[in-house]
């Protein structure tokens, strides 16, 4: 089923059943019409969902979700025959309850039995379904409000009807301190900023309000509690975190994922799925630097043992790709490069010398080099060339015809255009050392670095505007010095 296909990391990660408890679970369902039908409990993990059980009901309707081993804690769903959610429960430490429901009109008659903390899930789920149908309104009423009056009266009700939803949320986190829908609420909770007049100097101060919100983001949230893996709330706000209030610095941001992962290293299905989002994030960074985030997490984690938890191709691929990133992170003096030109003349990459080196790895061949590289050649022309700048350009991979070829066609005479000879390259792996592909990371084309005069990597895997961008401000550096 399409459902089961999305379990996360299914290829690669296996989700372990360590931790799950000895009661196991017993879930009686009665859920009409259906009948003679297949219906599913799953489960969100983090964005994705999963199957955890499911049961065939029968001529009356009923079936049940029965297993020896408990289900680990979250927010599940009951999903129909044709993949649709119907409603949301929750299960912890109490799995043994009954569900009625008829999906003709599932708000009055989905009811819970033997289960206390779904009935107050309920009554939550039926009193923001009922305020926040109220809030659109007034959205509404607000948008075509005629006078400063009606509008600030409209914005009065959303205040109060919003009010009334976080009333209920902090009684039942006083009144259920340790309960999944307590540690829910509080979750979802960000930080109430101080009011101008108590913040420093009695005003409003941007500074502190950016530090007052990120050093409370956090609070009352356990990273010791593998229950809020299985919901779909923790993820996001994991994401909002290290988008909006960390700083896209590889130290800045190593400290962050190093005080989650040390935390959370006694909840094992945390840690794992922390793991994971990190590995993934920075395996293929969205930030030029933030590669080092992932060579740091694989130095201190995963090389250290901590992520048995992949299979033994997953380790591969990460291996591969920390030594790869390794070996060309920003600031880093970039490896040489024995190659040869056209005429089999030897031009290594450290006899090449400018202020700034840009080097393209390229394939003529490949569809989106055709396009970049002509793009590459014209600012260099244009702009680049004059300033002192030397393009460096290596054949990875379509046939030495076909590369002399495109370069003669798009007249890439000025650059410096190399290959490495087959010769060299069977040298190298005999040698057990690794390849230039390897060295710098090219899994695939155009891969682009610029370099400094002393050959330090300073950007890299960026448009050609980008690195436009970056040229010019340093050349005006250059020149102011």
């Amino acid at each position: 089923m399409r459902l089961a296909k999305t379990c996360f990391l299914l290829s690669l990660v296996l989700l372990s059943a360590a931790g799950f408890g000895q009661q196991g679970h017993a879930i009686s369902l009665t859920l009409k019409p259906f009948k003679n039908t297949q219906i599913y409990l799953a489960y969100y993990y983090g964005k994705l969902k999963a199957v955890a059980d499911s049961t065939i009901l029968d001529e009356n309707s009923k079936g049940a979700f029965t297993g020896r081993q408990k289900l680990p804690g979250g927010i599940y769903f009951i999903v129909s025959p044709k993949k649709e959610i119907l409603f949301e429960l929750l299960l912890d430490s109490q799995q043994n309850f009954s569900i009625a429901a008829d999906t003709v009109d599932l708000m009055h008659t989905l009811t819970f039995t033997g289960s206390p903390e779904n009935r107050l899930f309920q009554s939550y789920t039926a009193l923001t379904s009922k305020d926040g149908k109220e809030i659109t309104d007034l959205q509404k009423q607000f948008a075509n409000a005629k006078s400063k009056e009606d509008s600030t009266a409209v914005i009065d009700k959303i205040k109060k009807l919003n009010q009334e939803i976080q009333d209920y949320r902090d009684d039942i986190e006083k009144k259920y301190p340790n309960s999944l829908l307590a540690t829910l609420f509080i979750t979802m909770k960000e930080p109430a900023i101080p009011p101008a007049d108590k913040q420093p100097n009695g005003k409003y101060d941007t500074g502190f309000v950016f530090r007052y919100f990120k050093s409370h983001y956090w609070d009352g949230v356990t990273f010791t509690d593998d229950r809020i893996v299985r919901t779909p709330i923790f993820e996001p706000k994991l994401e909002k975190y290290f988008r909006d209030l960390v700083v896209h610095d590889p130290d800045s941001i190593n400290k962050e994922v190093d005080w989650m992962l040390l935390y959370s290293r006694t909840s094992p299905e945390l840690f794992k799925f922390l793991l994971v989002h990190f590995v993934q994030k920075y395996v293929n960074p969205e930030y030029m630097g933030e590669d080092a985030v992932f060579v740091h997490i694989f130095n201190k984690f995963i090389n250290a043992g901590q992520a048995e938890f992949f299979t033994e191709k997953y380790r591969k691929f990460l291996n591969d790709r920390a030594y790869s990133m390794m070996a060309n992170l920003i600031g880093d003096p970039a490896p040489n490069l024995e190659m040869v030109d056209s005429l089999n003349k030897p031009t290594p990459l450290y006899n090449v010398n400018a202020n700034f080196i840009v080097i393209c790895f390229w394939d003529p061949t490949c569809s989106h080099c055709k396009e970049e590289v002509p793009k590459l050649d014209s600012i260099y022309k244009a702009k680049w060339k004059n300033e002192g700048v030397k393009m460096y350009g290596v054949m990875v991979d379509g046939g030495k015809t076909t590369w002399e070829k495109f370069i003669q066609e798009h007249e890439l005479g000025d650059w410096v255009n190399v290959y490495e000879t087959k010769e060299h390259h069977d040298a190298v792996e005999s040698s057990g050392k690794p390849g230039y592909k390897q060295l710098y990371d090219v899994y695939q084309t155009p891969t682009i670095l610029l370099l400094d005069k002393d050959k330090r990597i300073i950007a890299k895997h960026l448009t050609y505007l980008q690195f436009d961008k970056i040229i010019t401000l340093k050349m005006k550096k250059l020149k102011s010095n």
